[in-house]
């Protein structure tokens, strides 16, 4: 929801870092590995109640996985590259609820709903990017990417701002966490309606 309105801010200074890097041979692929690796020892540091380390890796994190994008299209995107990015990104998903869950047994039963809610969106979403493939729909609403990209309540920016809550206010995680939930839950809802709108029989030519 709010990805668009970030996305002017922040596609600027992405764009001059990935191409020092591209001129340094760092490639995109190994910006996302990397940024998998820091994700798991976020995952590590938030299960240790390391809230300000994991924070400071969450961080670096989403940096590596702006970079990785924006790397590539300085050089030359490739559908695996994508895919890769996309497989990368649920490695940060599920490595910080499940950080919170390690760190206190209150946070068990709502890290599960909220990782089951993550696994929704992402089938909500590559779903409905595999079906607009079938039948050649295009969006660049958020840039280009490597897939049709549909948007929806909870993106890249909600998430970010929620984990980053998580690390400040760790003591309020369950709260937040069937909040967060509840939304990426909202989100499945209207692109299963989306999807119906678009898909369903009679209604592509």
């Amino acid at each position: 929801m709010l990805d668009r309105l970030m996305r002017p801010l922040i596609d600027p200074p992405l764009k001059r870092i990935a191409a020092c890097l591209s001129q340094a041979d760092v490639s995109a692929n190994t910006l996302s590995l990397t940024g998998a690796g820091i994700a798991a020892l976020a995952g590590l540091a938030l299960a240790s109640s390391w809230y300000v380390p994991g924070l400071a890796l969450i961080a670096l994190n989403r940096l590596l996985d702006g970079l990785d994008g924006a790397v590539a299209r300085e050089t030359a995107p490739t559908d695996f590259g994508g895919y890769l990015d996309s497989l990368c990104d649920y490695v940060f998903y599920i490595a910080v609820p499940l950080g919170f869950a390690c760190a206190a047994p209150q946070n068990q039963f709502p890290s599960l709903i909220l990782i089951s809610s993550f696994i929704l969106t992402a089938v909500s979403f590559l779903a409905y990017a595999a079906l607009a493939e079938k039948h050649g729909l295009k969006t660049e609403a958020q840039g280009q990417k490597s897939f049709y990209y549909m948007a929806g309540l909870a993106e890249g920016t909600e998430t970010i701002l929620t984990f980053v809550a998580f690390c400040l206010w760790p003591q309020h995680y369950p709260l937040l966490a069937y909040a967060f939930a509840t939304l990426c839950l909202a989100t499945v809802a209207g692109r299963v309606m989306a999807a119906h709108k678009v898909f369903a029989i009679g209604r592509i030519p």
